[in-house]
């Protein structure tokens, strides 16, 4: 069972439906939002996708795009994704999820995220026709195989973040510190416990269930094994995670 695949199986190796949505959210880069046109007809498009730190997929998007005038008449909306597997990519897991969407409250925070996953997105950022949206989920329907097909309610498999406050306003300042200061250790949190290829490594988010990592266009998440709420709890989880990183790898 690889790094990545860990959190999708419980302490008696059973699988763990919301892990796996869990894991897709987190990793996803791209989905197909679908959107309800004014005659009643779904849209379908291609969009960036990151994550607010409850799981919530937060979206750029433009005032001029036809899926921003169709969610502006019915806040429905669909997303999917998938692992992008090589190969036969029907073989791999995705979800569909379902929930109303609206412009971010936190527009701040929404970016900060985004752009940690999309830097590309900077310039489109700035522009005045241009908002970060944030989908408040309802369920979610999981195909991860066979025998693997599953519907959960958002509850399931979002991050609540009740008592987490002080962790949730150190992200910012705590990823900042991680790639400055101990690149190296994020670096073996990629290829020493998840598998991933050698890469320039970087934190991108932080929350109390885990952390997410990239390298170019990948995307990796690390569960930490048990909710944490605090600056020092976090510390305590990440120097864990780099002593049992050394040692895989030693």
């Amino acid at each position: 069972m690889s790094g990545a695949e860990a959190g999708e199986f419980d302490a008696a190796g059973e699988f763990y439906a919301a892990g796996a949505v869990k894991r897709l959210l987190r990793e996803a880069r791209t989905g197909a939002l679908a959107t309800l046109e004014a005659d009643g007809h779904p849209y379908a498009s291609l969009v960036q996708v990151a994550t607010l730190p409850d799981g919530s997929p937060v979206l750029l998007l433009s005032g001029l795009a036809r899926h921003t005038r169709n969610l502006k008449g019915d806040p429905r909306v669909s997303l999917m994704l998938d692992e992008r597997r090589l190969g036969d990519e029907l073989q791999g897991s995705r979800v569909s999820l379902k929930g109303r969407i609206a412009a971010a409250p936190d527009q701040e925070l929404a970016r900060r995220r985004f752009l940690a996953r999309h830097p590309d997105a900077t310039g489109f950022a700035g522009f005045r026709d241009f908002a970060f949206y944030a989908i408040t989920l309802e369920s979610a329907h999981l195909v991860a195989g066979f025998g693997r097909i599953l519907d959960l309610d958002a509850g399931a498999f979002l991050t609540p973040l009740d008592g987490a406050d002080e962790l949730v306003g150190a992200e910012e300042s705590a990823i900042a510190h991680m790639n400055a200061d101990h690149a190296d250790a994020v670096a073996l949190y990629a290829t020493a416990l998840l598998g991933a290829p050698a890469g320039g490594w970087r934190l991108t988010g932080l929350d109390p269930e885990g952390c997410d990592l990239m390298s170019g266009e990948l995307a990796r998440r690390i569960d930490f094994g048990r909710r944490i709420e605090s600056s020092g709890e976090l510390r305590a989880v990440l120097v864990e995670l780099a002593a049992k990183a050394r040692h895989k790898a030693a």
